[in-house]
């Protein structure tokens, strides 16, 4: 139950309970009034005094339906309604009674026994009244009515709010653990992303260059030097990117300074091999400064398409084109090997490996960019990544 509608609760439980015990001693004084020297005087007062005292204990057990606030409310019902046969007086104290009884008693037991007070109230008015009093007769089982409606009403609301607040908590909990779950896959995304972006083609570009060593190592020491060389430096590169992959910093070449355009050179510069040359040509100057988002796809982008060209492709060249226009940034990269159906699953799904392609469009698509590809079996690779820009 809400804090504001526990405070309603409490401020009702005692308006009723002063009301109780300002009836009742309206009823006293009234009876002392009259009947000060009559024989039931000793009894009412002692009557009094006991269901002020029964009255006084119920805050104290609770408004559940156990046994001893069972118990308690049997006790004050017997010692109103014996009081109210001894002066009619006190039947004005069923109301807080009511309420009583409402609270700890279910629906369909507290109704009867508001019935059952509301008739005994009839029956003790009538006897002061001396006739059949119209008033007597319907206006207490009116007021009962309304009474017992009202709070049946705002108890059945107050259940179902609970409810719906339950309702909502754990709808909040589920969302929580599923926004969780999301955020970890998509997590779990970007790490393999990254990984096969730097890491995995920095090891295959090493375990190439080695194999090619071992090769030559008896017919072209100086060649197989060389290439232990090369691989060196990739291994050094790859820790670069390793360290700030885990500190969740800028690829290696961007962090370098000098914007994408330089950390494209460098990326071509070391792609180029003897049997494979990569060069970068741009239309448009990128705007300064480009997002570092843009950035950092774009840069990953080149590295995985060109080690699909590397592994794949079996091309001679490759271009690096980058075009800067208004409204976007369109990174192409061009080869002349082999080509390849893209409409085959290892297009759309995967390459060999489980990356390349599906984390291209899962960056641009991070983006709002698209992805074109353009290829045929034996006509080479045009692949086109285009990000939207915010207009200059």
């Amino acid at each position: 139950m809400a804090v504001p509608e526990r405070d309603a609760t409490r401020a009702l439980t005692v308006v009723m309970h002063t009301a109780f015990y300002v009836l009742l001693a309206a009823s006293v004084a009234r009876y002392l009034a009259r009947h000060a020297d009559g024989p039931h005087t000793p009894g009412v007062i002692a009557l009094s005094l006991l269901l002020a005292v029964l009255y006084a204990l119920g805050p104290a057990l609770g408004t559940r339906p156990a046994p001893r606030r069972l118990t308690w409310l049997g006790l004050v019902v017997a010692a109103w309604a014996l009081l109210v046969v001894l002066a009619p007086s006190f039947a004005w104290c069923a109301v807080p009674l009511f309420y009583t009884g409402l609270r700890t008693l279910p629906a369909r037991a507290a109704i009867p026994l508001v019935a059952l007070l509301t008739a005994l109230a009839v029956a003790a008015q009538l006897r002061l009244a001396g006739w059949a009093d119209p008033n007597v007769l319907l206006a207490p089982p009116a007021v009962a009515a309304v009474a017992t409606t009202v709070f049946v009403v705002m108890q059945r609301q107050a259940a179902r709010r609970d409810a719906l607040i339950d309702d909502l908590v754990r709808t909040r909990r589920e969302l929580a653990a599923t926004e969780r779950r999301e955020g970890t896959l998509a997590e779990r995304e970007r790490l393999a992303r990254e990984i096969h972006d730097t890491l995995a083609q920095g090891l295959s570009s090493q375990r190439m260059l080695l194999q090619a060593a071992d090769r030559l190592w008896d017919t072209a020491p100086g060649t197989a030097r060389d290439h232990v060389r090369t691989a060196a430096a990739i291994a050094e590169r790859s820790l670069a990117e390793a360290r700030r992959f885990v500190h969740d910093l800028t690829p290696a070449d961007l962090a370098e300074g000098g914007g994408l355009l330089q950390a494209l050179r460098a990326v071509a510069e070391r792609e180029t091999t003897p049997a494979l040359a990569v060069r970068v040509h741009t239309e448009g100057s990128p705007p300064d400064p480009l997002p570092a988002p843009v950035e950092s796809a774009l840069l990953r982008i080149a590295q995985g398409a060109l080690a699909n060209v590397r592994e794949h492709a079996e091309a001679t060249t490759a271009t690096l084109t980058l075009t800067c226009l208004d409204d976007q940034i369109v990174l192409d990269v061009t080869d002349d090997g082999h080509g390849f159906d893209p409409q085959t699953p290892f297009a759309l799904a995967a390459d060999s490996r489980g990356h390349g392609l599906p984390a291209i469009r899962a960056r641009l698509r991070q983006l709002g960019g698209t992805l074109t590809i353009e290829s045929a079996p034996g006509e080479g690779t045009a692949l086109s990544a285009a990000i939207p820009l915010e207009p200059r």
